[in-house]
């Protein structure tokens, strides 16, 4: 019973990203070929949401559902990692025309070619977890 918020979390953030075309092959390439304002937009909202959100959260000193304080680390030092990484999924969302939190809102709306980009998705995370102690972070 408690998970019930998190799916209707879940729907709304699916509702929300579909009714704005955020989950549409051609938007994305719009985008990727710097032709449309439109994904930038969406992402510049997003952006400016949580920026927000994360001064509410320090300046109110708001807890967590356990009632612990919200700790938020800054991040280390250091660009060439996040550059790499974002190259990466980059080039992984542009190839494939999704990041990854479209992948299930896609299956659900019936596009079923999509399951392939969730199985190479969670390829990409084992091979990940099978090599993050090996990496330079």
């Amino acid at each position: 019973m408690n998970y019930i918020k998190y799916l209707l979390v879940g729907f709304l953030f699916g509702i929300v990203l579909t009714k704005s075309e955020a989950v549409s092959w051609y938007r994305i390439y719009e985008m990727f070929q710097f032709q449309s304002f439109h994904m930038y937009g969406i992402i510049s909202v997003a952006i400016a949401t949580g920026l927000i959100g994360l001064q509410i959260i320090k300046r109110n000193n708001i807890k967590d559902i356990d009632g612990q304080s919200i700790v938020i680390a800054d991040k280390e030092k250091g660009s060439f990692r996040y550059w790499v990484g974002g190259l990466i999924f980059g080039l992984g969302w542009a190839l494939v025309g999704a990041c990854p939190g479209p992948i299930f809102i896609l299956i659900g709306a019936g596009f079923w070619s999509v399951i392939l980009i969730l199985i190479g998705a969670m390829i990409g995370t084992f091979i990940y977890g099978l090599l993050k102690d090996k990496l330079p972070n």
